[in-house]
């Protein structure tokens, strides 16, 4: 959403400056209205005086991809939740044979990657994900969850970071994402949601010191 910055103030010198030295022609001189004027920055902003200034931000002071680069990752999980859950619910509903088929090859590669150092390993993770969101066949959808892999990617690898879950169990998650391919697969799409959604929480749970790598 575009917006612009809205400015709530007093009425000030400077905003009728350019109106009374345009009538000091035809009526009475405006005494001061030079001075007035060099009170007004280029900008608009009042200066050296006590006016007071009130502004709504209705755009972010930074860009989205960078305000999301900043995120923490339990910031980035509660995210997914909403960028991940409902599109596993659609694409049970709406897979083809062919989504089937990358989910598949998606899950498979998950695996192969378990022998991988950790960056390699998580770009093999989320391409289960990017498939599930592909099989909801929603644009909106898909052009969001690429938005955000950059980020996830970023939070997944501190993830792994911070709580070593591959030191025991190189392949972590597979039961979890097997379960989601097969309920998407199987057209079961409150499980395919129920599934993805209980991963997320139970990480969020972990990373909040409320749970523990199995």
């Amino acid at each position: 959403m575009s917006a612009r910055a809205i400015r709530v103030r007093p009425r000030r010198p400077c905003d009728s400056v350019g109106r009374r030295a345009s009538r000091s022609a035809a009526g009475p001189s405006v005494a001061g209205s030079d001075s007035a004027r060099s009170a007004c920055s280029g900008d608009g902003r009042r200066r050296g005086t006590g006016s007071t200034e009130f502004v709504i931000a209705t755009e972010a002071a930074e860009d989205w991809p960078t305000r999301l680069g900043r995120a923490a990752v339990t910031d980035v999980y509660e995210v997914r939740m909403g960028v991940e859950v409902q599109p596993a619910r659609l694409a049970a509903r709406r897979r083809a044979p062919e989504d089937v088929t990358a989910l598949r090859t998606a899950l498979a590669g998950r695996r192969t990657a378990a022998a991988w150092a950790d960056t390699a390993f998580v770009d093999a993770d989320i391409a289960p994900h990017a498939a599930v969101v592909a099989a909801a066949h929603n644009p909106v959808l898909a052009d969001l969850f690429t938005e955000f892999t950059p980020v996830l990617r970023e939070g997944l690898v501190t993830l792994l970071d911070l709580t070593r879950l591959r030191e025991q169990d190189p392949a972590t998650g597979d039961d979890t994402h097997t379960a989601l391919v097969e309920a998407v697969a199987e057209g079961d799409a409150e499980e395919a949601a129920a599934v993805l959604l209980r991963e997320l929480e139970e990480t969020l749970g972990l990373l909040r010191g409320q749970g523990s790598p199995e």
